[in-house]
Order: C-alpha cells, then structure tokens, then sequence
C-alpha cells in the first residue's frame, strides 16, 4: 500500500484537471448563488430553459433535454416538473409517437430566461476575472479564454 508520503507524483494531466475541477466548483457556486438570488432559478433550471429556448418549437424531447443539461432522465423528469410548477416549461406528448415526451419552454420561460441571461453572462466574467487574479488559477483561466 502506497502512503501520501510514497505516492507517485500527479501527471500534469491529473494537476491540470484539478485546476479545471476547481475553477469549475468555484465558477458554477457563484452562478448558482446569482441566479437563485435574483431570478429565483437554479443553475439546471437556466441551462433546461436556454437550451429550450435555443431550440426550434421551443421544445425538446426529455432524454435530448437530458443529455444537454447533463442529468439522468429521473432527474430531468423532476427539473421539467420544477419548470412546470413555476409556469416556465411543461410536458406535452410527441404527435408522432405518444410515446415520446417533449418539455416544452412557455412564454414565461422566456422572460425568465432572457432576465436571467444577462445575470449569468456578468457573474460568469466576474467569475473567470476573479479566478484569473489568483496565482493557481490564472494559468487554467488563460487557457481557457484562449482555447476559443
């Protein structure tokens, strides 16, 4: 058994991940916080409606809406039923094959999301700037901005 003292170093793949991991809890608390404090929403329930809103109809099939917001279809079930209580989204049944469940983002949804969009954009520069200053993290947040 290999003790922390012994233990092999971490790759430079395993230390950069890290950094990503930490910029990632860090960044994603503070839209979080931003986005319940001021809209009311949690982080899935902005990601559910911007992907619905960006979609044509407006709609998605639940398990594309799954894979999108990444949560697992018991998971999405109850983040559209959030939606629908808060009269932002709800389910509809697919014409084609009644099989096939859509969510489906209201014009309230809308509103919310477009409120919400600019929140967002603000706390996720503000985020980034904030992490970039510290000496851990500016290397990732550098990368990241130049990756695109």
């Amino acid at each position: 058994m290999t003790s922390p003292a012994t233990a092999p170093p971490a790759s430079s793949d395993q230390a950069m991940w890290a950094r990503v991991l930490a910029l990632h809890a860090r960044v994603e608390r503070r839209l979080a916080q931003a986005l319940q404090r001021r809209h009311g929403i949690g982080l899935s329930e902005y990601r559910a409606l911007e992907d619905l809103s960006q979609a044509p109809d407006g709609e998605l099939r639940m398990q594309e809406l799954a894979d999108r917001v990444g949560l697992g279809q018991s998971s999405v079930t109850r983040l559209v039923g959030r939606l629908d209580a808060a009269g932002y989204a709800y389910k509809d049944l697919c014409p084609d094959d009644k099989r096939g469940v859509y969510a489906v983002i209201t014009e309230e949804g809308r509103r919310t999301y477009g409120a919400a969009r600019s929140t967002y954009a603000e706390e996720l520069s503000s985020a980034l700037n904030t992490a970039h200053a510290e000496p851990e993290l500016a290397r990732t947040v550098q990368s990241l901005r130049n990756a695109l």
